[in-house]
């Protein structure tokens, strides 16, 4: 089990923020007792809280990848079932894998999909993947609710986590 949260505002800069996401990450210890790490950017940050199951190495979050002229960020919790389909579909669209984390998966299918990867997905999700050039958060989880996917809006800013304590 991991966990992620993450703050969103559009009218001021918050990329000093650090110790509001880092109190926020701070709640979420017991989902993700292995690492954790933090994306800090103009108008969103995330952190994220890992349980290391899979790929130590290239499984750490946040994770980003650059395609084309964006940085597509992304916090996850979850587990994707069909992977190998999709690495498939990806594999032939031109994308390659660093190693065999389905987050990575997971947002390489959303940069291919869009917002339509839910219909792609086989498994219980919850995540947050931010477009750096068209400043675009996309959030989402599984269709049964399985993972937890809490969010408000209070002041301007769009507070999200995978617990509402965060």
């Amino acid at each position: 089990m991991c966990g992620f949260c993450g703050i969103v505002n559009y009218k001021k800069d918050i990329s000093n923020d650090y110790h509001i996401i880092q109190n926020m990450i701070n709640t979420l210890s017991s989902r993700g007792p292995d690492e954790g790490g933090t994306y800090m950017g103009t108008c969103v940050n995330f952190g994220h809280k890992r349980l290391i199951v899979i790929d130590p190495e290239n499984g750490k979050q946040p994770m980003s990848f650059k395609f084309q002229n964006s940085i597509y960020t992304i916090v996850y919790n979850g587990q994707i079932y069909n992977t190998k389909e999709l690495k498939e579909v990806l594999l032939e669209n031109g994308f390659s894998f660093d190693g065999h984390c389905d987050t990575e998966f997971l947002l390489k299918a959303y940069i291919h999909y869009g917002s339509d990867v839910v219909n792609h997905l086989n498994g219980i999700f919850a995540f947050a993947i931010w477009n750096s050039r068209k400043k675009e958060l996309f959030l989402a989880r599984d269709h049964f609710g399985v993972k937890p996917l809490f969010y408000t809006i209070k002041n301007d800013t769009l507070i999200f986590g995978s617990e509402i304590k965060a």
